[in-house]
């Protein structure tokens, strides 16, 4: 499928590949290209911020009650993880 945009910009809708709440950013970059060299929790609060009210069927507020979700757990980790050590 092929979305025209204003002045005939043409990009195609790829949902598995490149979805729309992950390539919308105005850097031109996409999260994953950030995320991926970042820790599994780390990465997820990134991602759950990046798409924050972007991805159909899902509201900004839970994408930031997501995103703090992911916080919550890195903070204990770290707090595990220092009683370790």
């Amino acid at each position: 499928m092929i979305i025209k945009f204003p002045e005939n910009l043409e990009v195609e809708y790829d949902p598995i590949n490149h979805p729309a709440h992950y390539t919308s950013h105005p850097a031109g970059i996409e999260c994953i290209q950030i995320t991926e060299h970042l820790d599994f929790l780390i990465g997820n609060i990134i991602k759950y911020a990046w798409r924050a009210g972007l991805k159909d069927g899902t509201t900004k507020l839970l994408d930031l009650e997501k995103c703090l979700w992911y916080a919550k757990r890195a903070v204990e980790r770290e707090k595990n993880m220092s009683m370790v050590h």
